[in-house]
C-alpha cells in the first residue's frame, strides 16, 4: 500500500465520464469515494444510463415497483441490491438538492436580516427568533448542481 496524501481529490480519470454526469450532485467527494460508488453500480451490472432513469423520475418507479406486492418487484431492476443501490443513489442526490435548497434560504434570510429585525424574519418565516440567526449564512456553496436531473439545463 502507497501513501497519497490528498490525491484522492484529483481527476476522475479512471472512470467513464458519463458517470461524473450521473453522479454529478456527488463531485465534491474524494475521488475514491465518487470511483467507489460507480464501481458498486457496475459490479450488479447498472449503467450510468439505468440509474439516471431512476435519478430522473427521483424514485418513482422504484416505488411503485416496491409497493405492487409482487414477491419479484426487484427483478426488472437487477434484484435486490441494484434496488438498494439505486434507492441510495436517490437519497444521495435528494440530500443534496435538500441542502442546496436550505444554502439559498440561508442566503435570504442573511439578506433579510440587513433590512429587518431577527423577531420580523423570524415571524414572517414561522421559525423562533433563537433559530433565525443559526439559519442564517450568506456562504452559498458553489459545489452544487445547477439544475435537478429531471430538469435541462
Amino acid at each position: 500500500m502507497t501513501s497519497n496524501p490528498r490525491g484522492d481529490s484529483g481527476e476522475r480519470e479512471s472512470i467513464d465520464s458519463s458517470w461524473s454526469a450521473v453522479l454529478a450532485h456527488r463531485r465534491n467527494e474524494s475521488a475514491g469515494a465518487f470511483e467507489a460508488v460507480a464501481a458498486r453500480f457496475e459490479a450488479t451490472g447498472l449503467s450510468p444510463t439505468d440509474v439516471m432513469v431512476h435519478l430522473a423520475d427521483g424514485g418513482d418507479a422504484l416505488y411503485a415497483a416496491a409497493a405492487s406486492g409482487d414477491p419479484r418487484w426487484s427483478d426488472q431492476y437487477g434484484g435486490t441490491l441494484a434496488v438498494a443501490l439505486l434507492a441510495a443513489e436517490v437519497s444521495a442526490l435528494m440530500s443534496h438538492l435538500v441542502s442546496r435548497a436550505a444554502g439559498v434560504r440561508a442566503l435570504s434570510i442573511a439578506e433579510l436580516l440587513d433590512d429587518y429585525s431577527a423577531v420580523t424574519v423570524a415571524r414572517e418565516l414561522g421559525v423562533a427568533r433563537q433559530k433565525i440567526y443559526g439559519l442564517a449564512r450568506d456562504d452559498l456553496n458553489t459545489h452544487f448542481i445547477p439544475t435537478a436531473p429531471w430538469r435541462t439545463p
